[in-house]
C-alpha cells in the first residue's frame, strides 16, 4: 500500500494505490444508484470481463468522477491504463474507486503521475494513512482485522472504509476494501462478500441517500494460506471464513454509522413479528430514516409515538392491537396500549446513553431484522451546507 496527497485535500494523504500479486482473485459489490460513478461501472464491466481477478486498486477521495459523462469514462481509463503500465498487468486487473464531490471533472493527470512513485514506495502493510486516505467529511479512520481458519490454515482478514453521509446504502459515499491472503475462487469470494454486505453495510443508513459511488471490494492473493484454493461456495471449510468476513464488514459498517455526519448517537433498531424478514427490514428502514425519529433521539427524547408513526407508513402489515414497544430495557407498549407499569423517566434515561436501542413486535408473524442508524443534530446541517465551500 502507498498513498501521497494531490487535488481536494493537499497537506493529508488522498491517494491510494494497493498492489497485488498475479492469481489475486477479486469480489465487488456496488451502488445501484442509477447514476453511477465513472469508476463503478469501469470496475464493474472489468471484473465482468476478466472473471474476478485484479492486480490492482486505485483510489482517490475528494473527486467522486460522477456524473461527468464521458469525460469521467475517459479519465478512469487513463487512470487504469497508467496503473496496468506501472503494474505490468492487464487494464482488465485494475479496479478504481473515487469518492467526494459529484459532477466536477477530475484531471486524473495528478494521480497518473504519482502511481510510479506509489509503487516502488509500496508497503507490505497496512497503515492507518491508507485508511484515512480514502476519507471525506470521516472524522476517523475505519479499520478492522481478524483471522480464520480455513482448511486448517490460518488465514487473515484486514480491512478500511470511509463513509460518513450520503449513507443509505443499496448494494452501499461509502467506500470499503477487504484484503485476504485466502486462496479463493472470484465466484465464491463474490458470492460470499454479497451475503456479508446484504446483513451488514445494507443494514445501516446514516442520512437516507444512496451514493454514486457506493463500493466494497474483497481482494483474496492466496498467499502463505491453504493450497488447494476453494471453488465451491457451498464447501464446509469456508464456514469460519464466511463468519469472519461477515464480523468484519459489520464492524466497518458500525464504524460508519458512529462517525455519522453529526451523530452523537448509535442506534439499534430490531423490529420482530413481521410477514417475512424484508417486511421486518422495510418497517426498520422507516423508523431509521424518518427525520422527526433521528431529531427525537438526538434531543434524548422517548418520544415513541415516532416510532408507531414509522411503523404505520412502512406499507407492511402491522397488527395495530398487537404492537408491542421496548426502549432500552423499558417495555413501552403491548397489545396497542402504552403499559400501565411503563417509567418514562427510565426510558429517557436511557437515551441519554450514546448507545440507543429500540424493539419492536408489529404482531403478524415471525419475521425479524436488525438495521442500525444514528441521529439527527445540527451538525449535520453545518457539515452538508458548507460541503463544497
Amino acid at each position: 500500500m502507498a498513498v501521497a496527497s494531490t487535488g481536494r485535500y493537499r497537506g493529508r494523504a488522498n491517494i491510494l494505490l494497493a498492489t497485488f500479486e498475479e492469481g489475486t482473485t477479486a469480489a465487488g459489490v456496488f451502488t445501484l444508484s442509477k447514476c453511477p460513478s465513472a469508476p463503478v461501472l469501469w470496475s464493474k464491466a472489468q471484473l465482468l470481463k476478466n472473471g474476478g481477478i485484479a492486480r490492482a486498486l486505485v483510489v482517490n477521495a475528494g473527486n467522486s468522477n460522477a456524473f461527468t459523462g464521458y469525460r469521467g469514462d475517459e479519465e478512469a481509463q487513463k487512470t487504469a491504463a497508467a496503473a496496468a503500465e506501472v503494474m505490468g498487468c492487464s487494464q482488465q486487473e485494475v479496479m478504481l474507486a473515487s469518492t467526494g464531490v459529484i459532477g466536477e471533472i477530475l484531471d486524473t493527470a495528478p494521480i497518473c503521475n504519482l502511481l510510479p512513485s506509489l509503487y516502488a514506495n509500496r508497503s507490505t502493510k497496512i497503515t492507518e494513512e491508507d485508511a484515512i486516505s480514502i476519507c471525506t467529511t470521516d472524522t476517523y479512520a475505519k479499520a478492522a482485522s481478524l483471522s480464520a481458519i480455513l482448511d486448517g490454515h490460518e488465514v487473515i482478514l484486514s480491512g478500511f472504509a470511509k463513509g460518513s453521509g450520503m449513507i443509505a446504502p443499496n448494494m452501499a459515499t461509502m467506500l470499503g476494501f477487504i484484503f485476504t491472503n485466502a486462496a479463493i475462487s472470484g465466484a465464491v469470494v463474490t458470492a460470499i462478500l454479497k451475503d456479508s454486505v446484504d446483513r451488514s453495510f445494507n443494514c445501516i443508513t446514516v442520512d437516507s441517500d444512496t451514493s454514486t459511488s457506493d463500493t466494497i471490494f474483497v481482494f483474496a492473493t492466496g498467499k502463505n494460506a491453504n493450497p488447494d484454493m476453494i471453488t465451491d461456495v457451498a464447501d464446509p471449510r469456508l464456514d469460519d471464513f464466511k463468519n469472519k468476513l461477515s464480523a468484519i464488514c459489520l464492524n466497518l459498517a458500525h464504524q460508519v454509522v458512529r462517525d455519522g455526519e453529526g451523530a452523537t448517537k448509535f442506534v439499534t433498531i430490531q423490529v420482530n413479528g413481521a410477514e417475512n424478514a424484508s417486511a421486518a427490514k422495510v418497517i426498520a428502514m422507516s423508523i431509521a430514516n424518518s427525520p422527526l425519529m433521528k431529531t427525537a433521539i438526538a434531543g434524548e427524547d422517548p418520544n415513541w409515538g415516532r416510532l408507531i408513526m414509522a411503523v404505520g407508513k412502512a406499507g407492511e402489515q402491522a397488527n395495530r392491537d398487537k404492537i408491542a414497544i421496548w426502549i432500552g430495557k423499558q417495555h413501552v407498549a403491548q397489545n396497542g396500549l402504552v403499559r400501565a407499569e411503563y417509567e418514562e423517566s427510565l426510558a429517557a434515561e436511557h437515551m441519554k446513553g450514546q448507545n440507543v436501542n429500540f424493539t419492536i413486535d408489529v404482531g403478524i408473524a415471525l419475521g425479524s431484522s436488525t438495521v442500525w442508524t444514528c441521529d439527527l443534530t445540527h451538525g449535520y446541517i453545518d457539515i452538508n451546507a458548507d460541503y463544497r465551500s
